[in-house]
């Protein structure tokens, strides 16, 4: 009888961590999908499906293909910011690329006044480097940095990272500045992709 209490508690318990679990993606998921509400560019949600298990590598895999009209450069974002872009597009998923991967780079500037600068992929999920940014640009620690359109890789005022840390060296012509992406790149499970051109991601 012990032993049959025990097994009922353990299937209760198990089915209390289920719906706890359900009920956070859930919350999760209407954060989402308020925050493409806010978007003008046509959106659609995908799921993360994989994660490169290479360090040295930041990419992930989502559930939708050429089948779902996704193409390369397609832009990535969570609720929070950009996440990527898709590098690599199979029949039924495709491969991103993280903001933070060492050998990604997306223009920026500065929210507050609109300086522009490089965001390099550090290598780390949580920083990102600003490259040859004159030491006299007016960039402080929280400046939000979005996307600036320049390249049109991606579109224009999505967010991309916080900056967390100015130092400015004397004699040396460049700031040494890092920021943190205000995406959740190692928490999020859905994402959003961003239509950018006629042909892709129809609704």
């Amino acid at each position: 009888e012990n032993l049959l209490l025990r097994q009922q508690v353990l299937l209760l318990q198990r089915r209390v961590q289920k719906l706890a679990a359900m009920s956070a993606e859930n919350v999760r998921l209407r954060e989402l999908l308020n925050s493409s509400d806010l978007l003008d560019d046509s959106v659609r949600v995908a799921e993360i499906i994989g994660v490169d298990p290479d360090p040295a590598r930041h990419e992930i895999i989502i559930n939708h293909g050429r089948d779902r009209g996704v193409s390369n450069g397609t832009p990535v974002l969570d609720a929070e910011g950009l996440m990527g872009q898709v590098v690599e597009v199979g029949p039924f998923t495709s491969r991103v690329i993280l903001v933070t991967d060492s050998t990604h780079a997306i223009p920026v500037q500065v929210n507050r006044n609109g300086v522009r600068a490089i965001a390099v992929g550090s290598g780390s999920l949580d920083r990102l480097v600003l490259t040859y940014v004159p030491d006299t640009a007016d960039i402080k620690e929280g400046d939000l940095l979005i996307s600036s359109g320049l390249g049109q890789r991606f579109p224009e005022g999505y967010p991309v990272a916080t900056v967390m840390r100015v130092e400015h060296h004397p004699g040396l012509p460049f700031a040494v500045i890092e920021a943190a992406p205000t995406a959740r790149l190692d928490r999020s499970r859905h994402v959003l992709l961003v239509h950018r051109d006629e042909g892709g991601l129809s609704e």
